[in-house]
């Protein structure tokens, strides 16, 4: 394997760390860690859970998390020198397990479905609907805690066993994960490190930019569509097919860490999503389906969109799957035919996982002295597969005997086909997730709602089977790609395998303990009748109409099968010869865009990888112009961008639990339109 010398790899992190030593788990996961963890996750579950229940979104709370982990932590450092208390010293590891376990717990306000599916069975979302009992089930404190500890726990095992696959052998980036631990590193790195310290600089700067233009742009947004997060940088007529930019820095900071293709890729499935299939479906109106409905109705455009997004996924992602699993039961056989010589098992999981794949153009790949100290770190101290495999294995048992138990409409079958087809899921989810930071799991909630509900029919509780079908998606998906990423963020900043993931386990717990009681404080204050507007959630309503909708007769858009057959396919002929290319050494590799990112922009909207495009080009600007510079600080201004939008977001969200209204309206209209409007306004009696 080539290394590269320290004049080559430019600025090295790990450099700067070199003299200290690593922690052990129990200096890592500490009391002072617990405490602040604990006081942390509740205070920010707290704020998520009226943000869900509000919009049935979640902002990423990664880097608030890291940041008030620290202060935390240090302020109680700064008492216990106060009183002279002796204390270990507060390391970049243990301030990652604070972060892992602070999101952990706050990330089960989504992936337990409250503003979503556990929302959705209940008569708020129901409406007029209430006479339908068998598919109404008000939520329950008892039951809530059992199913949230089934799924989110399964979740956590599903994709141990690909942790160095996706870490090490494919670098995914996991471009939030990597952003907090590049904050991470920033507020650890030793002061005699000078070209740390400007790294530092720079993040700080980029994230307070941010953090003031979120602040200027709100002022801007008195109501919906204002602002200049909807600016027509093609033009209005492309603004209106969705192509526009709106100013998302954590879009724009994920398009300059992710390589150019990922970007290109995104940037040419929205045009052909978008600019191309869109318009073509549009056509169809009163035709292929019903031009009353609304845009967002999956038995309209938007089904069709999905649809094909999510074939094109499972295509790439199979392949990926099978073509891993095949190379392994390869290096198994191989490993049996052949003698050891020397060593034991320890020393050959040292190995980077799966060389058989592309195992040449492993080979090239220069390695600095930071990978080669992370890589050595991430594989010493890991949890065994077979642990992983078997817990996951036992969880699933339990879930096909307890949740028709919790759930009765759905059957002890259908959560064993669940169970059984999850680890395929997981795994395209994670891969996608790593490469552009959008989490697909309410997507694959949605499929498997459609699926169980046309299968057990509303008569007896489809839509209810359908719900839960979905949060047994949701929650697996949801905790595995949160535990992917923090593994990410554990790999930057030589933190022990197994000390994230007792970490995630621990925030996990808490999470399925203190999220049901805030939310079941919220829905007793609605059925006092108190605040009217708590559960005005349209994503509530949304997942229990998809629901509904496909426990009918006509739950799929037409010729939405078809379609998803020929993009399955050709989804899957490019994969294979995107394959073959890279290992025949052709040149077109290079240029063949990736499957799964042109697949992801028939689900997100166009605004997001124009964004990323944009991103990605103000790096390639910048590398042209400053390469040395583009090179040691490109990373940490993206992260800065990550960290001042999420704290922006942070602040927003405050603004909108305290029901502030911003005094100005921003719009961008055609000069048609604002002839129009100075006539309008001319009729007004002048104050």
């Amino acid at each position: 394997m080539e290394h590269l010398d320290d004049s080559q790899e430019g600025i090295s992190t790990e450099r700067a760390f070199e003299a200290d030593p690593i922690p052990s788990l129990s200096e890592t996961i500490t009391l002072r860690s617990l405490v602040v963890s604990f006081i942390l996750g509740a205070a920010l579950s707290a704020v998520a859970m009226k943000i869900s229940l509000n919009s049935g979104f979640l902002p990423p709370l990664t880097i608030p998390a890291g940041l008030i982990g620290f202060y935390l932590s240090r302020a109680w450092i700064r008492v216990l020198d106060c009183f002279k208390v002796p204390h270990l010293p507060f390391t970049r590891q243990e301030n990652t397990v604070i972060q892992t376990c602070v999101v952990a717990c706050s990330a089960i306000t989504f992936s337990g479905g409250f503003g979503t599916y556990i929302l959705a069975m209940g008569k708020s979302a129901a409406g007029g609907d209430v006479e339908d009992k068998k598919n109404i089930v008000d939520p329950s404190i008892g039951r809530l805690i059992t199913f949230l500890f089934l799924v989110s726990f399964s979740g956590l095992f599903i994709l141990m066993p690909f942790r160095k696959v996706m870490i090490i052998r494919h670098r995914l980036t996991y471009p939030s994960g990597m952003a907090t631990a590049h904050l991470i590193n920033s507020f650890h790195t030793p002061q005699g490190a000078s070209n740390a310290r400007h790294q530092v600089h720079m993040l700080f700067r980029s994230m307070g930019g941010t953090i003031l233009w979120d602040v200027f742009q709100w002022f801007y947004s008195a109501a919906r569509g204002c602002g200049f997060r909807a600016f027509p940088l093609f033009g209005l007529e492309a603004y209106k097919r969705g192509f526009y930019f709106d100013f998302c820095m954590t879009n724009v900071a994920i398009g300059m860490l992710c390589p150019y293709i990922i970007t290109i890729s995104l940037f040419i499935g929205s045009v052909i999503s978008w600019g191309v299939v869109t318009p073509y479906l549009q056509s169809k109106a009163g035709i292929w389906y019903s031009a009353e409905l609304s845009s967002a109705s999956l038995s309209g455009i938007r089904g069709y969109n999905i649809f094909i997004g999510v074939s094109m996924i499972l295509a790439d992602g199979l392949f990926n799957f099978l073509s891993i699993l095949f190379c392994t039961l390869c290096a198994m056989y191989k490993s049996r035919r052949q003698p050891m010589q020397g060593g034991s098992d320890d020393d050959s999981d040292t190995q980077l996982p799966f060389h058989c794949l592309n195992a040449a153009e492993q080979q090239k790949v220069a390695q600095s002295f930071d990978d080669r100290r992370r890589a050595q770190v991430f594989v010493r101290d890991h949890i065994p597969n077979s642990v992983s495999i078997l817990c996951y294995i036992l969880l699933s048992v339990v879930s096909v005997v307890t949740i028709p138990y919790l759930y009765p409409e759905i059957n002890s079958l259908h959560v064993t086909l669940i169970y059984l087809a999850a680890p395929v899921f997981a795994f395209c989810d994670a891969y996608g997730f790593g490469v552009t930071d959008m989490n697909l799991s309410s997507t694959y909630g949605k499929l498997a709602m459609l699926l169980i509900s046309s299968v057990v029919g509303r008569s007896d509780g489809g839509v209810i089977a359908g719900l839960v079908a979905c949060g047994i998606v949701m929650g697996t998906m949801c905790n595995s790609n949160n535990l992917m990423q923090e593994l990410k963020t554990g790999y930057l900043t030589l933190t022990s395998p197994r000390a994230v993931f007792i970490s995630q386990a621990i925030g996990t717990a808490l999470g399925c303990v203190i999220n049901p009681f805030m939310f079941w404080a919220f829905y007793r204050v609605q059925d006092g009748g108190g605040d009217e507007d708590l559960f005005d959630v349209p994503y509530a309503r949304v997942y229990r109409s998809i629901a509904m909708l496909s426990s009918g007769q006509n739950g799929l858009p037409m010729h939405s099968l078809w379609l998803c057959r020929v993009s399955f396919a050709l989804a899957l002929a490019l994969s294979v010869f995107r394959d073959v290319a890279a290992r025949k050494r052709w040149r077109v590799a290079e240029y063949l865009p990736s499957t799964i990112c042109v697949a992801i922009a028939f689900v997100v909207p166009a605004r997001m990888p124009i964004d990323m495009f944009v991103g990605s080009l103000v790096v390639y600007l910048w590398r042209r112009t400053d390469p040395r510079k583009a090179r040691a600080f490109s990373a940490a201004v993206a992260s800065g961008l990550i960290c001042g939008d999420g704290l922006g977001m942070l602040l927003s969200s405050v603004m909108a639990l305290t029901h502030a209204r911003a005094p100005i309206c921003i719009k961008f209209v055609s000069n048609s339109d604002n002839v129009r409007l100075d006539a309008f306004l001319a009729t007004l009696p002048k104050s």
